[in-house]
């Protein structure tokens, strides 16, 4: 009988230390990892059906504080124009209840094919040119947190633009 009782005791003891896990330890700055890309060729938007590719990346956040409503928390920027300021968008809302020991998480976002998805040559854009039937481009992305700290930069593969249609 105190073996069993014992032996209970010490079970129980297994299973309240088991439970007792670290929280991750990830730096207070996001940190995001390149998934990948849905496809790689996209149609201009001006001759081409509507189309559209999504981006995948993942995410860290040690303090857990991204994303609030109506905030940009997502900059993207085509490779092309290097100069122009990056295009915000929303990150997804995700509740701050449990967030203070970190996040983590995958974003999936869609880019349609609009007035910015363009061929771009000889300074003439959104032009459908038998001579350049394809133009390239890679999307430069980083978040951004409420208290103001970037992630680092990641850069999707190459996306061929489809500049004369079908």
């Amino acid at each position: 009988m105190q073996y069993t009782r014992f032996f209970l005791w010490l079970l129980a003891a297994s299973f309240v230390l088991a439970s007792c896990v670290n929280p991750p330890d990830y730096p207070d700055e996001p940190v995001i990892v390149y998934e990948g890309v849905s496809k790689n060729t996209i149609y201009q938007f001006t001759n081409g059906p509507r189309d559209s590719i999504t981006i995948q990346f993942s995410f860290t956040d040690g303090d857990g504080d991204l994303s609030t409503q109506d905030s940009a928390d997502i900059f993207y920027q085509d490779s092309r124009f290097p100069g122009l300021p990056p295009t915000p968008l929303a990150f997804p809302v995700i509740p701050t209840e449990g967030t203070g020991n970190g996040i983590s998480g995958d974003v999936f976002f869609t880019l349609i094919n609009t007035a910015q998805v363009c061929c771009v040559f000889n300074d003439r854009f959104c032009v459908a040119d038998e001579r350049y039937p394809v133009d390239t481009l890679s999307y430069l992305i980083y978040i951004q947190d409420r208290a103001g700290n970037r992630s680092n930069t990641i850069k999707t593969e190459q996306i061929q633009v489809l500049c004369l249609g079908q």
